[in-house]
């Protein structure tokens, strides 16, 4: 895992702190469909059946979703066990995680 990468978790981290985030598959959607979800997280070994629900979801309420972690690697990020979706639902931590996924990229 590189620098930006550890970035972008310690992200997370810090959302989870500030009681921003939403885990759980049920509470994620309940979230997207209310207009909370700034940001989507789905990890990269969720099950094929939940990466089509969410990128059905997160398309219907135009809300960004990336895919980068593992479900081990979301879950230590927040301090829980295996996370197969996360939703940032506060606007500034989401352009923030979103900031550091255009550098990556860059």
């Amino acid at each position: 895992m590189d620098m930006m990468e550890k970035r972008l978790l310690s992200m997370v981290s810090l959302a989870k702190k500030a009681g921003k985030l939403v885990t759980g598959e049920e509470g994620c959607e309940k979230a997207i469909q209310k207009g909370q979800a700034t940001l989507v997280l789905i990890a990269t070994d969720a099950s094929a059946n939940t990466k089509k629900k969410f990128t059905n979801k997160t398309n219907f309420y135009k809300v960004p979703m990336i895919s980068l972690f593992t479900k081990d690697e979301m879950g230590g990020a927040i301090g829980t066990h295996s996370r197969a979706t996360i939703v940032v639902a506060d606007e500034g931590f989401g352009k923030s995680i979103l900031e550091i996924i255009a550098m990556m990229q860059s």
